[in-house]
């Protein structure tokens, strides 16, 4: 039967931490307005041990006697959290010692709000019988959380002893951070033998209570853990090492499920500084700053409780394509690659002026003939300027279809530009200023003999007519 003991200064000592508690959802309201990836709702689940060995005498009472009274104390508190629900998961509790029976784990109370009533009561009714299960307990959790995009999910499983079935806690654990379903777990030991440590350090955040005040201060510490984030700042460092960078979207993922955590678009804030955002200290991250081309960080890992800076080396400049005088090319994109390299890093508007890291590039304006460009030098903080000759405007009228192309005279050879279209008779095309040369046959032809050669010069701004007969 179960009996409550004296709770007196254990009260007296918890009234400290529910009083903080009750600031914390000053700080969780923000979340409401949380950018893309954000968390909305802290859900917690806790994971009960219910076994035959939590029926064992630990100091002033059995251990599910304590357990469950710092539990329930700490739900009361919970409760007024309006982000916060909770769910009660309880294994060992239905099926007695021997035989064995490795299935007895049951979601009692699911997520939903105003449960913490129902959770206080299906604990306070609990009788330990049976083994324990973790492993299966911790692969069925996984079907507790239901489907939120904007969710946190926790686990903190409460037990007095380690695997006794034939499952492996440490790769159900790894399989639910690998989905993105929970962040690493809690495990709070009830006088759990110092070796057992190994045993859970692959499982979760592992915290033994040694004594029975010690499972007090480790569920605040983990309730703390739970719902809190911790402030951090991205410092974009220029070419001299400053903080100068901003105004770029960064994206943090979690590094063990690929997931996106947040999208946040760097701020210098009012007093010249990178401004302070808010993220998860449970949640290992990778940051992509999407600079072109992007800048990547791995490993990141922030501390509970302490302001993080993060440095990443963004030095930027600008460079921008002018072709002034002329409506031809308002629809034109520079194509802009690294040095040597094939990838198309952007496709760039002219008459635009865009941020791109310092560095050498190889571009590409799809102009006719096409402008090729190497080794053009970014530098920070300054603006290299491409000025796209104004172009001319050549009609070519010919009485029938036929097979042409054009070619730019240049060093004593001839340039492709580009094939006449088979099927027209007067074509227009927009042409870079230079000196070139038309190639022409009628369809109708059947001489080689009867191909016409244009020879044509093409002046900024003039407008031109070849006949082609």
């Amino acid at each position: 039967m179960y009996t409550r003991p004296a709770m007196g200064k254990i009260i007296l000592r918890i009234s400290g931490f529910i009083f903080f508690l009750l600031f914390i959802p000053a700080s969780l309201k923000g979340q409401e307005d949380k950018p893309e990836g954000g968390f909305i709702n802290t859900r917690i689940l806790f994971v009960f041990d219910a076994s035959q060995s939590m029926a064992g005498i630990w100091e002033s009472d059995t251990k599910i006697n304590i357990a469950r009274d710092f539990l329930i104390t700490m739900i009361d508190s919970l409760q007024y959290l309006k982000n916060v629900q909770m769910a009660l998961r309880v294994y060992g509790h239905q099926s007695p010692v021997p035989p064995q029976d490795c299935n007895d784990t049951k979601l009692e109370v699911p997520f939903d709000v105003n449960n913490a009533f129902k959770i206080r009561q299906k604990l306070r009714f609990l009788n330990p019988k049976g083994t324990t299960p973790i492993a299966h307990s911790l692969e069925l959790a996984a079907e507790d959380f239901t489907p939120c995009d904007e969710c946190r999910n926790i686990i903190i499983l409460i037990t007095d002893g380690i695997e006794a079935c034939e499952g492996d806690p440490c790769a159900v654990s790894r399989q639910l951070q690998l989905k993105g379903i929970v962040v690493k777990p809690f495990i709070i030991g009830i006088g759990m033998d110092p070796e057992f440590k190994k045993t859970f350090d692959c499982v979760g955040y592992y915290y033994n209570a040694e004594k029975e005040q010690k499972f007090r201060e480790i569920l605040e510490v983990v309730i703390t853990m739970a719902l809190n984030t911790t402030s951090a700042q991205v410092n974009l460092l220029d070419s001299d090492g400053f903080p100068t960078e901003t105004n770029v979207n960064m994206t943090f993922y979690d590094l063990v499920s690929g997931k996106v955590k947040q999208n946040i678009v760097h701020t210098i804030n009012n007093k010249g500084n990178p401004d302070t955002i808010m993220l998860d200290p449970l949640a290992t991250y990778k940051l992509k700053v999407h600079t072109i081309p992007p800048v990547y960080v791995d490993t990141i890992r922030i501390t509970a409780g302490k302001h993080t800076i993060i440095g990443v080396d963004a030095p930027q400049g600008y460079l921008e394509f002018l072709a002034s005088g002329s409506i031809q090319y308002r629809d034109l994109r520079a194509i802009i690659r690294k040095t040597g390299e094939m990838e198309t890093l952007n496709y760039h508007p002219i008459n635009e002026t865009v941020k791109y890291l310092i560095g050498k590039y190889d571009i590409e304006i799809p102009t006719l003939p096409k402008i090729l460009l190497y080794d053009v030098e970014v530098k920070q903080s300054h603006t290299t300027t491409i000025q796209i000759p104004r172009p001319g405007i050549i009609t070519f009228m010919n009485i029938t279809p036929g097979y042409g192309s054009i070619y730019l005279l240049k060093d004593n050879d001839m340039e492709w530009v580009t094939n006449l279209t088979e099927i027209k008779t007067n074509q227009s095309l927009i042409l870079l200023p230079g000196h070139y040369v038309a190639i022409f046959r009628s369809k109708n032809a059947t001489s080689s003999e009867n191909t016409i050669k244009r020879n044509f010069e093409i002046i900024s701004g003039s407008s031109l007519a070849v006949e082609l007969y």
